[in-house]
C-alpha cells in the first residue's frame, strides 16, 4: 500500500500525528524493515524475499552482506559491490550460489551510507584525479574532480568528504578536505589510522569548556563526606613514560594476614552522567596508547592533571580497603570516596631494584617506603599462590617496544622485561575488581561486567581433536574449567611443542567483553569480574563507580540514553576499534622497519597456516609475514584445519603451527603493509633432501 493510503486506514488525519507516522515508516525504512517499490508501494521487506544486512568489502573487489539476523552471508561480485562500500547497511535478494556454493545476492537499496569522509592517497592518470582509500576494504577508486582536490599533490595523503556516494552506473566522488602529508612522513601512520577507523581525537567544544572551568587543585568543598586518607603512604608504580596515574596501592601487615588499600582516581566527581565530557568519554570508550603518542579518553587537564594521583599533592579517590588471609582469601573489603595524597610515583623497575636487591641505591625516600612495599610484595606473592591453587590461565608472551630515531622512525625492537612489580600491581588491580563485582552483585545493582566465556562446542572439539594427535587430553569433559587448561599447561611446559599447544589452547577461548549479564571470567579463574581501577582511561570502569557511589548513597545509578547492553555493545566495539588501530601503526611501522632488510635471514616461528601459506613471526621482532604456498616447493600442499598443518602430497613435507623456520625477506609492500618471506636456502635444501628421500627415482 502506499504510505497514505495506510495513514488513511490508521485514521491519522491530524498534522501532528502524521508527521510522527512519517518518522516511524522512515525509521523502520532506515532499520531495514520496510522498502518502497517502483510504484511508491510501502512493503514489508521479509515479505519480497529481501535480506537487511551490512556490506562488508573485500580487498580484491568483491564483499559479502552480512545479514541482521544471523543467517549466511551473501556473497556480492564485483558488480554489486559497485552500488555500495565497506560498512553501508543495504537489503538484497539471494539469486543463486557462487562456485563455492555460498548464497549470491544482489544489492537491492542501499538504507544507510556508513562513509561520509574517506582518508586516502591522491593520484592522477592523465588529468583524471582519484583517490584510493586507505581501508583497504574500499576497494572502489573514487573520482575527485580536479576543482575539488584542492592543494593536493599525487601521492599526497587527504581527508575527502564524499559528495556522491557510488550506485550501479556511477563512481562516488569526493571533494578534498584537508591534505595531511606526504605518506612517510613522521607520525602519518597515526593519522591515517584515526581516520581510518573512526577514532574521535578532537575533544568537542562543550567538553574543553567544561574542562576548562575545572578547578586545577581539590577544593574544600569536594572533601565534604570524604575519608581523609592523606596519612597513609600511598603509592603509584607504573612504567616510566606513564603519566595518567589511574592506581595507587598500599600493603600493612594485620598480624599473620594484610589490609591492602588499593585507591582508584575518582573521575565520577568531575564527569557527570550527560554532561559532555561524559558524552566525549562514552564516545571515546578507551584512550588509545600508539608508539609516542596517545589519544585520551579525557582531556590531558583531567587525565594528566586533575584526576592523575599525581605525588605530593592532594587528590580525590574512591578507595577499596581490604583484608586479605595469609592464603589470599579476601574476607572482607569496603569503598568508600576519600583524599589521597600519594607519597611517591614509582616505576617498575626501580620498586623491583629495591625489593630484589635489599637495598635502595640512595633513592630518596626510599627507607621510608620500603616496609610497605616488603610487605605488597609478601601480599602478591600469598595473592600468586592463590592464584595458581584457582586455576586461572597463565599464558607465557613476550611484549616488545618499540624504539625510535629522531625521525620518527623505529631504530630496534626490544623485549620487554616483565618483572614482579608488574605482576605486583597486577594481582593488586585484579583483587579489587573482584571486590567491585561482589559489592555490586550483593546488592543486586545492573553494571557492565566483563566477561570471558571458556571454548564454543565448535572450538572444544576442534582442540579435542588437535590434542588427542599429540597424545594429549583436556579434562573436564564437555565443560572444561579454567583449571584443567592450567593443569595442561603445568604438563606441557617442558615439551619442545609447548609453543605449538599453548597457541593452539589460546587460541581456543572467545575474545572478553563488556555485558551486563553475569559470565564469569573463564581466564583469571572467576566467578565475577569487572573493570573499576582505570576510569581515567576505560569508560566501563567509570560506569562502575558511578554504581559504587550509587550504592553507598543507597540510590541506583541508571546511565542516560542507553542501555546496559547497548552501553556493553558499546564498549566492547570502542576496545576492539583501539586494538585494531594500534595493530594498524605498528603492522605500518614493523613494514617501513623491513623496508631496508630485504634479502636478509631471520629466524621464526610458524604463528598461522592457512591453505594459501603460513604466517610467520620473526624472533625477537613480533613482526609477521607469509610464505605463500608456492615458496614451499614444487608440490601439491593440502591444509588440514584440525591439526593446523600443510601437508606435500608427494614429498611428505608437513609444516605445522609454531614450527620453527629460517626465511628470508623478499618483498615488503608499505601501501598493504605486508611482508613476503621465502625458505632459507637451508630449509629449501631441507625440502629438496625429503622429496628425494620420498620418491628416490624422482626429480627435485
Amino acid at each position: 500500500m502506499r504510505g497514505d493510503d495506510i495513514a488513511r486506514e490508521l485514521g491519522v488525519e491530524k498534522d501532528d500525528a502524521r508527521e510522527a507516522f512519517d518518522g516511524r515508516i522512515a525509521a523502520m525504512t532506515r532499520d531495514g524493515q520496510l522498502m518502497t517499490n517502483r510504484k511508491g508501494q510501502v512493503c514489508v521487506v521479509a515479505k519480497v524475499d529481501l535480506v537487511t544486512g551490512t556490506v562488508q568489502g573485500h580487498p580484491d573487489g568483491f564483499g559479502f552482506l552480512v545479514p541482521d539476523d544471523g543467517g549466511p552471508d551473501f556473497f556480492l561480485p564485483p558488480k554489486e559491490m559497485h552500488k555500495a562500500l565497506h560498512g553501508d547497511r543495504a537489503t538484497a535478494r539471494q539469486v543463486g550460489v557462487d562456485k563455492r556454493n555460498r548464497p549470491e545476492g544482489v544489492i537491492v537499496d542501499v538504507l544507510e551510507r556508513a562513509n561520509r569522509e574517506i582518508v586516502g592517497r591522491i593520484y592522477e592518470d592523465r588529468g583524471i584525479w582519484y583517490l584510493v582509500a586507505e581501508n583497504k576494504r574500499i576497494s572502489q577508486d573514487i573520482l575527485v574532480p580536479p576543482d575539488m582536490r584542492g592543494a593536493a599533490k599525487p601521492g599526497q595523503v587527504v581527508v575527502a568528504e564524499l559528495i556522491e556516494q557510488p550506485s550501479a552506473h556511477r563512481e562516488a566522488i569526493a571533494r578534498v578536505l584537508h591534505v595531511l602529508g606526504n605518506y612517510t612522513d613522521p607520525g602519518m601512520e597515526i593519522e591515517i589510522a584515526l581516520r581510518k577507523h573512526d577514532l574521535p581525537h578532537v575533544f568537542s567544544t562543550a567538553a574543553r569548556r567544561q574542562a576548562a572551568r575545572l578547578p586545577d587543585t581539590v577544593q574544600k568543598a569536594d572533601r565534604k563526606g570524604r575519608a581523609d586518607v592523606t596519612a597513609l603512604p600511598l603509592v603509584t608504580i607504573d612504567g616510566e613514560t606513564a603519566r595518567d596515574f589511574d592506581d595507587a596501592v598500599y600493603c600493612e601487615r594485620a598480624g599473620k594476614d594484610f589490609r591492602l588499600v588499593v585507591a582508584i582516581a575518582d573521575v565520577s566527581h568531575y564527569v557527570a552522567d550527560g554532561d559532555p565530557l561524559d558524552a566525549d568519554s562514552r564516545d571515546r570508550g578507551t584512550s588509545v596508547y600508539f608508539p609516542r603518542r596517545v589519544i585520551p579518553m579525557l582531556p590531558e587537564a583531567l587525565s594528566n592533571e586533575l584526576c592523575s594521583l599525581k605525588a605530593g599533592v592532594d587528590r580525590l579517590c574512591m578507595a577499596c580497603d581490604m583484608s586479605i588471609t595469609a592464603k589470599g582469601e579476601i574476607t572482607g573489603y569496603r569503598f568508600y570516596p576519600a583524599v589521597m595524597h600519594s607519597r611517591a610515583r614509582l616505576t617498575y623497575n626501580q620498586v623491583w631494584s629495591w625489593l630484589s636487591q635489599h637495598r635502595t641505591h640512595g633513592d630518596d625516600g626510599a627507607a621510608e617506603l620500603l616496609p610497605h612495599l616488603r610487605d605488597l610484595y609478601a601480599l602478591y606473592k600469598v595473592l600468586a599462590a592463590a592464584r595458581a591453587r584457582r586455576g586461572a590461565l597463565d599464558f607465557e608472551t613476550i611484549e616488545l617496544e618499540l624504539k625510535f630515531d629522531p625521525h620518527g622512525k623505529i631504530e630496534s625492537i626490544v623485549p620487554v622485561v616483565r618483572n614482579e612489580a608488574h605482576k605486583l600491581i597486577e594481582e593488586c588491580m585484579l583483587a579489587a575488581n573482584v571486590c567491585a563485582a561482589g559489592y555490586l552483585l550483593q546488592r543486586k545493582h545492573a553494571a557492565l561486567f566483563r566477561v570471558h566465556e571458556g571454548p564454543t562446542p565448535e572450538k572444544l572439539t576442534a582442540l579435542k581433536e588437535f590434542l588427542a594427535g599429540s597424545g594429549l587430553s583436556l579434562g573436564g569433559g564437555e565443560h572444561p574449567t579454567p583449571a584443567d587448561y592450567a593443569k595442561l599447561l603445568a604438563r606441557i611446559k617442558d615439551r619442545p611443542d609447548f609453543n605449538l599447544l599453548q597457541t593452539v589452547l589460546l587460541r581456543s577461548l572467545q575474545q572478553a567483553v563488556y555485558s551486563p549479564d553475569n559470565e564469569g571470567h573463564f581466564g583469571l579463574g572467576y566467578d565475577a569480574y569487572t573493570h573499576f581501577t582505570s576510569p581515567i582511561r576505560r569508560y566501563p570502569d567509570l560506569l562502575i563507580h558511578r554504581c559504587i557511589k550509587a550504592c553507598i548513597a543507597g540510590e541506583r545509578y541508571r546511565p542516560s540514553g542507553a542501555s546496559w547492553a547497548e552501553l556493553g555493545v558499546r564498549c566492547s566495539l570502542t576496545e576492539r576499534r583501539a586494538d585494531d588501530a594500534t595493530r594498524d601503526v605498528e603492522n605500518w611501522l614493523k613494514c617501513y622497519f623491513m623496508q631496508d632488510r630485504i634479502g636478509e635471514l631471520f629466524t621464526g616461528t610458524v604463528s598461522g597456516v592457512t591453505h594459501f601459506g603460513l604466517f610467520i613471526t620473526l624472533d625477537g621482532l613480533n613482526i609477521d609475514g607469509l610464505v605463500h604456498v608456492t615458496e614451499l616447493g614444487n608440490d601439491y600442499f593440502h591444509f588440514d584445519a584440525v591439526h593446523h598443518k600443510l601437508s606435500g602430497e608427494r614429498s611428505g613435507m608437513i609444516y605445522r603451527l609454531a614450527d620453527r623456520i629460517t626465511v628470508k625477506v623478499a618483498r615488503v609492500d608499505l601501501d598493504a603493509t605486508k611482508i613476503d618471506f621465502v625458505l632459507a636456502a637451508a630449509d629449501a635444501s631441507a625440502y629438496r633432501g625429503a622429496q628425494k628421500k620420498q620418491r628416490p627415482g624422482s626429480r627435485p
